[in-house]
C-alpha cells in the first residue's frame, strides 16, 4: 500500500520538490548530500535526480548535480510576465541613475525578502544580492519596510533573531520598536545590518494595509545620507509604481503570495 501511495502523481511531485529545495543555498550537491538533506532513500533520490536531469531541471557534472537551465528559463519568464516587475523596472533604472546606488525590488515570503529585480552599474558587483535570492527580512531595509506592514513578524520575544552582522537587530522587542518607526516615517533604513560597509534605504509599495512589495537603494554606508535626501527619491519611486499598478484601486501582482504566519524560533 505504501509503495502504491509513493507512486501517485502528488507523491512524485512532493519528492521532486523536496529534491529541488535541497539546492537552496547550495550551488552543487552530490547524491549522498541530497539523500542526507531530503531523507529520501538513495534509490528514490537517484531516480528522481536522473529524471530531473533528463527534463533539464537539473544538470549533472560528474558526481555533482546543480540547478538546470529549464528552471532558469521558467524563473525568468515568471518574473518578466509579472505586472509588478513590468511596472517597477523603469522606476528602478531611474532611481539607480539618480542616486548612483543599486536599486532593488522585493516581496516578503514568510520571514525572508525575495529579490525580484536588481538594477545598478559597477557598484552592483559589490552588493551580493541577486534576483531570486533571499535575506532575513529583519536584517534589511527593504525587509523592514515590508515587515512594518505585514503580520509576518516576530511574536516570540524569547527567541533571538538570526543576525547577519554585529549591527543586525537581535531581538523581537528591538524589531517591534524599529517597525513602529518605519510605519511612522514611511521609510526604512539599514546601516551595515546585512552587509558590512553597506547601507540601504527602502519604502513600501502600496497603501497601509495593502503593501505588496518594496523598493530600496543600497550603497557604501559612508556615501549615503540617511535622511530625506535619500528617502525622498525612494518614496517617490514606490509611490509612482503603486499609482501605475493600482490605477486608484488595490492590486495583487501574480508573484505576490499571501503572507504566512512566521514560525517561532526563526
Amino acid at each position: 500500500m505504501t509503495a502504491a501511495l509513493d507512486s501517485t502523481p502528488s507523491a512524485v511531485l512532493d519528492r521532486a520538490s523536496l529534491v529541488l529545495d535541497a539546492f537552496d543555498g547550495h550551488a552543487h550537491l552530490t547524491l549522498a548530500e541530497i539523500v542526507r538533506r531530503t531523507g529520501l532513500p538513495r534509490s528514490s533520490a537517484h531516480r528522481i535526480l536522473e529524471r530531473l536531469v533528463a527534463l533539464r531541471w537539473l544538470r549533472r557534472t560528474g558526481r555533482d548535480y546543480a540547478l538546470g537551465i529549464r528552471l532558469v528559463e521558467l524563473g525568468s519568464l515568471a518574473i518578466h510576465q509579472d505586472s509588478l516587475h513590468t511596472v517597477a523596472t523603469p522606476y528602478l533604472h531611474e532611481l539607480s541613475r539618480m542616486t548612483g546606488f543599486v536599486a532593488h525590488l522585493a516581496i516578503l515570503d514568510d520571514a525572508d525578502v525575495v529579490y525580484l529585480e536588481k538594477i545598478g552599474d559597477r557598484l552592483s558587483q559589490a552588493v551580493p544580492s541577486r534576483v531570486g535570492g533571499r535575506q532575513p527580512a529583519h536584517c534589511t531595509a527593504i525587509g523592514k519596510a515590508l515587515l512594518a506592514h505585514s503580520d509576518s513578524h516576530v511574536t516570540d520575544t524569547r527567541t533571538p533573531l538570526r543576525r547577519k552582522t554585529t549591527r543586525s537587530i537581535g531581538t523581537a522587542t528591538a524589531l517591534s520598536s524599529e517597525l513602529a518607526k518605519v510605519r511612522g516615517s514611511g521609510v526604512a533604513f539599514e546601516r551595515e545590518e546585512s552587509l558590512p560597509r553597506f547601507g540601504c534605504v527602502a519604502a513600501p509599495i502600496g497603501d497601509p494595509g495593502s503593501v505588496i512589495a518594496a523598493v530600496s537603494i543600497c550603497g557604501p554606508v559612508d556615501k549615503m545620507s540617511f535622511d530625506h535626501r535619500m528617502a525622498a527619491p525612494v518614496r517617490m519611486a514606490a509611490l509612482g509604481i503603486w499609482r501605475e499598478l493600482s490605477g486608484g484601486s488595490a492590486v495583487t501582482p501574480t508573484l505576490q503570495q499571501r503572507a504566512r504566519p512566521r514560525r517561532s524560533g526563526r
